[in-house]
Formats: C-alpha cells, structure tokens, sequence
C-alpha cells in the first residue's frame, strides 16, 4: 500500500515539474506567435561573458527615459514594471512615445522593468530592461555581427498585446 502511495506522488510531483517546464516555454515564446513586429535601433554593449557564452548584450533608444517622462512618480521602486508607448518613426523604426505605471489602452506598448539605483537618490533618468537585452550566437558571428552593429544596428522585435517582448532578429542594416 505504502509503495503505491509513494508511486503516485512521484508520478504527480514529475507531472507537476513538467508543466511548469512547459509553461515557462511558452510564457517565452507567446510573443512570437500572438504578437507584433517591429524594428528597434540598437547599439551593442558587450560581446561576451564567461558564464553565459557568446551573446550581444544590447541596448535600445527606449531603454533609457527621462525622470520628468514619468510625471508625478517621484521616485518609482527598483523593479517596478514600466509601460513604454511606441509609436511609428518616418524611417520605419519604432521610437518612444510616452511612459506609464498603468497600461496604456489606445497604442502599441512594451514592457519593461524600471532599474532604479538605490544609493542615488536624485538621478535624471532611468533604466529600463525589457528582457530582450542579449542575443545568444557563435563565437565567430557575435564577433562579426558586434563590428557591425555598433555603426547601424537593427533588432526585430515581436510586441503581444500585452507588452511581453521576444527578439527575433539583429542584423546590420
């Protein structure tokens, strides 16, 4: 009696690990079925790390947004979830429109997390990470793809209706 017990609970516990699994997957990749592409300016950082292998570590034109964007949010928390509006440029890129801690209803949005330094209290602007920060190739790409990136860089981004963002594609344009 015991081992059927014992049974069944290992069955429900392995059961229970691979739907957690299978929603991790496809919490990563919802954006890339529902959502919608768009191009983002982007300027790469860093080509490696030791840990992580060879990947692009990227940066966007609405990574970056001003204090004053945010209007009467004096200081907002590390961490807080950020809504960046996106609007069409004339050359075909995507660039920033407005910012917001409430989901904004009649645009285009991306979602972010704020990066707000603690031991600075006053600072003029703020980061934000949308968890599309890195691009993960082989040695030889990331080196060829990191020279020419830095004069003309491109990243194909997939928005859902709910901000969630998935990278696509770099490439030099």
């Amino acid at each position: 009696m015991n081992k059927k017990y014992l049974l069944s609970g290992l069955v429900v516990v392995i059961l229970f690990q691979i739907c957690v699994l299978g929603g991790e997957y496809l919490n990563a990749v919802y954006p890339l079925w529902t959502g919608q592409e768009i191009k983002l300016r982007i300027v790469p950082v860093d080509p490696r790390s030791p840990f992580r292998g060879n990947y692009l570590r990227l940066r966007y034109g609405i990574s970056t947004i001003a204090k004053s964007e945010l209007g009467q949010i004096e200081r907002p928390r590390n961490n807080e979830i950020i809504y960046i509006s996106l609007q069409p440029g004339h050359d075909g890129f995507y660039e920033f429109a407005a910012a917001s801690l409430d989901i904004p209803q009649d645009r285009l949005f991306i979602r972010g997390r704020i990066q707000n330094p603690r031991w600075r209290k006053d600072v003029p602007e703020y980061t934000v990470f949308f968890g599309i920060e890195a691009w993960f190739a082989s040695e030889e790409k990331v080196d060829a793809l990191d020279k020419e990136l830095r004069r003309n860089g491109v990243a194909v981004v997939v928005v859902a209706k709910n901000g969630k963002a998935a990278l696509k594609n770099v490439y030099a344009e």
